[in-house]
């Protein structure tokens, strides 16, 4: 599998310069076709950029112009994949170049058609930072299409943290303002696009947690035989953080619980080596008890601090009287992710959102052992 600045590579960039060639065979694109021998070490939006740059110059006519060159392109079958990145890159930069409200309109139906080739995602960014209204109000048209990639590009292309992908500040200083694109696609048939709303609806986590509670209340008081799961996708952040509310819905409400633990196998753990916890816990009340129990590892930080990142362990239901035995071995093993620092570090158990228990143990320097 290739890394992913990888994926637009020299065959994209040659595919790209081959299918635009055939496409507009009199235009100078010595600039594209030698942008394959310069993506060297550049990340991935990089390549896309580059890539995006040597296309305008290639092509330096009106955006009328370029959007035939390109739809001619696309009559190619090798027009897709990674290429379609800075391709549609490409028409956003000239359709706002223009300044015309038909210019924006038709770059914005242009990546609608596109889309299905890779996605449109990534270009759509740079119209909502141009307008944001007015591409709202397209996207919200996109989710009466016909076309599942035209539906999900709408919610996709909106998303506030959509991965890989440039901000867009007015998304993010107006909480909620995709959420009538959501509204309208919680119930679509396609699981690629449910998919989409569910990650987008999460990205609210992040700022605004309650949002995310109140739209999925509000989705299952109207739902479809899919939108449990969607709920409960959408929904993983906050349940991780222990938003109680988000609990509730799910029907992990309080409960009467008595818990042993989390007790510790060693005390002093090597970086690179793993802990392993256990606990015991008992449902004290007269009703089942439905349980959501994850973990957190408290870490040291680099200055000293601490911070701490939530882990799932299982979910149960616990009937009066029955106890439960929950454990896990948590590894301190360095990835190119994470890194650990030496010192206090400790695990707590989580249940229904409520802190329960907390072993503390040190991490130590992998010289530790053989000092």
């Amino acid at each position: 599998m290739p890394f992913a600045d990888e994926l637009i590579g020299p065959d994209a960039a040659r595919a790209l310069f081959r299918t635009i060639h055939a496409a507009a065979p009199t235009a100078d694109l010595h600039a594209l076709q030698g942008a394959a021998d310069q993506l060297g070490s550049l990340a991935l939006r990089a390549r896309a950029d580059l890539l995006r740059e040597a296309l305008l110059t290639g092509l330096p006519g009106t955006y009328a112009e370029f959007a035939r060159t390109i739809r001619r392109a696309a009559e190619d079958r090798d027009f897709e994949g990674w290429l379609i990145w800075p391709a549609t890159s490409a028409v956003a930069s000239k359709a706002l170049a223009e300044k015309t409200s038909e210019a924006f309109d038709d770059g914005m139906s242009l990546l609608a058609e596109l889309t299905g080739r890779l996605t449109s995602e990534f270009a759509i960014r740079t119209f909502l930072r141009a307008d944001a209204d007015r591409s709202l109000a397209i996207a919200l048209e996109w989710t009466h299409s016909s076309d599942e990639h035209v539906r999900r590009l709408a919610s996709e292309g909106t998303r506030p943290y959509l991965p890989w992908s440039v901000r867009v500040p007015e998304i993010l200083a107006r909480p909620g303002v995709t959420v009538p694109i959501l509204d309208s696609l919680y119930r679509d048939d396609s699981d690629y696009v449910r998919r989409s709303v569910a990650n987008h609806l999460n990205d609210f986590s992040r700022d605004v947690p309650d949002l995310v509670v109140t739209t999925a209340a509000r989705w299952l008081d109207d739902p479809s035989e899919t939108t449990d799961r969607l709920v409960r996708h959408a929904l993983r952040t906050v349940i991780k953080n222990g938003h109680s509310d988000a609990l509730a819905l799910l029907g992990f409400g309080p409960v009467e619980l008595e818990v042993e633990g989390p007790t510790l196998d060693i005390t002093q753990v090597p970086i690179g080596e793993s802990v392993e916890f256990t606990a015991s816990i008992r449902n004290v009340g007269d009703e089942p008890a439905k349980v959501a129990i994850d973990y957190i590892v408290h870490h040291t930080k680099a200055n000293g601090g601490m911070s701490a990142k939530t882990f799932k362990l299982t979910t149960k239901t616990i009937e009066p009287g029955q106890s439960i035995d929950v454990g896990r071995r948590h590894s301190f093993r360095t990835l190119t992710t994470r890194r650990y620092y030496p010192g206090p570090h400790a695990i707590e158990l989580q249940i229904n959102g409520v802190g329960s228990g907390r072993a503390e143990f040190v991490l130590a320097s992998q010289w530790a052992d053989h000092a």
